[in-house]
């Protein structure tokens, strides 16, 4: 642990002088460096899904889930997808040294406040090796260095790509310390993060609930809390119940192992004994196991019973908890009591329905007659993201490039002297 330490602490150093590069780089320097790390996980995409291979053939001997060896896997065309990321990041505007407000004060005084990025930023993250492209390009455009630490089950996927595109960004002219990869599974090395507060100026862990409780046990460095995603799909008494159907097929089915998919299905009593059948059917096709209330259980025979874990129950798998609830506010405070703030969704037709649920749903993301499958950093224009925030200090939802950045103040004066 003593040799991680210092390891670690080497980084952190490394990390600090480049973010003091990174702060006052060009924007045409960065963008650079972003293209040349897209071209370059392309060129060398076949080393990276050999090693992606080992990961992957690791997981299935470890008895990974197949949401869990989905999330893990890599293709030329997820690759592809990395590389479109970061273009997209390069393609966005620079918020660094955007100007937020100048005023004048009655002293003269001109008070500015601009974008100037964070720092150095600490990473823990599980399973998918995507993040480790999208991390790094969304630091390196807003300015920041970057810590990665990804999860044992996708280490020499993490190795590869972060490999590849630290090369390329130091080809361009990046400081060497930009991007790097803690290059240990141990688990002394995320707690070790978790404190590096001499080096480190905000750390986002993405992962489940057992990292969540080990970073709030032990982190002396300030944290943005992502990922958690129990997430509802509310079918209203005003539901149009042709949208609905697929609406939850998408929210659970399409892609089950990522946090914005739905977990629990909420439908009004009085829509229930219509659309629960094909509702039902339509997921147990697609091989989704299906756990019930009492009324569930009731309209459909072959539903498993439900128990109270269930409603806490993010499964990132092809499983949904059911509901029959009576009324719109017993909807909201069932989201309310079991969400973990990250996406929320509503299918209805009344108006006056749709407002309130937005209104009194406390979550990061609402949505109105749509999946909650959409609440993603590229879906929202961003390019990519660093997480979902599911907190409210000092990023909520997607975190792009603003989410990123911190403020300067800037006061220009003409031999002013406070009286």
């Amino acid at each position: 642990m003593g040799n991680m330490k210092d390891v670690l602490e080497k980084q952190g150093q490394a990390a600090r002088e480049a973010a003091r590069f990174l702060a006052v780089a060009s924007t045409k320097l960065k963008n650079q460096a972003l293209m040349a790390m897209a071209d370059s996980l392309e060129a060398r995409q076949q080393e990276i899904i050999t090693a992606n291979r080992e990961d992957m053939e690791a997981g299935k001997r470890s008895g990974l889930s197949d949401a869990l060896l989905d999330r893990l896997a890599l293709n030329e065309t997820r690759i592809k997808n990395m590389a479109d990321g970061l273009r997209e990041i390069a393609a966005l505007p620079d918020p660094v040294g955007e100007v937020l407000s100048m005023t004048k004060r009655p002293n003269g005084l001109d008070v500015g406040r601009i974008r100037t990025p964070i720092g150095v930023i600490g990473i823990i993250y599980e399973s998918r090796p995507n993040v480790t492209a999208d991390a790094a390009g969304l630091c390196l455009k807003s300015g920041n260095a970057i810590l990665l630490r990804g999860g044992e089950e996708a280490l020499n996927s993490n190795r590869c790509i972060a490999a590849v595109i630290a090369k390329a960004a130091q080809e361009c002219g990046i400081h060497q310390g930009a991007i790097q990869l803690v290059d240990s599974e141990a688990r002394e090395a995320a707690l070790l993060m978790m404190k590096m507060h001499d080096y480190l100026d905000v750390l986002i862990p993405r992962g489940g609930k057992g990292l969540k409780k080990a970073v709030q046990e032990n982190a002396s460095v300030p944290v943005i809390m992502t990922g958690m995603g129990n997430c509802h799909v509310y079918v209203d008494e005003y539901a149009d119940l042709a949208k609905a159907l697929p609406i939850v097929h998408n929210a659970k089915v399409q892609r089950p192992s990522v946090c914005n998919a739905a977990e629990t299905l909420l439908v009004h009593r009085t829509v229930a004994d219509k659309f629960l059948p094909p509702m039902l059917s339509d997921l147990a096709e697609a091989g989704v196991e299906i756990r019930g209330c009492e009324k569930t259980r009731e309209i459909v025979k072959e539903v498993l019973a439900a128990n109270e874990a269930d409603w806490d129950q993010e499964y990132l798998d092809l499983v949904i908890a059911v509901k029959v609830v009576d009324s719109l506010q017993e909807a909201i405070d069932h989201i309310n009591r079991h969400g973990t703030g990250h996406s929320e969704a509503i299918v209805s037709e009344n108006y006056t329905n749709v407002r309130r649920f937005m209104a009194n749903v406390d979550a990061a993301a609402v949505y109105a007659n749509a999946s909650t499958r959409f609440t993603d950093g590229n879906e929202f224009g961003f390019g990519a993201e660093m997480g979902i925030s599911t907190q409210k200090l000092h990023a909520r939802g997607p975190m792009g490039l603003k989410e990123l950045t911190t403020v300067k103040y800037l006061i220009y004066g003409d031999g002013q002297i406070r009286e």
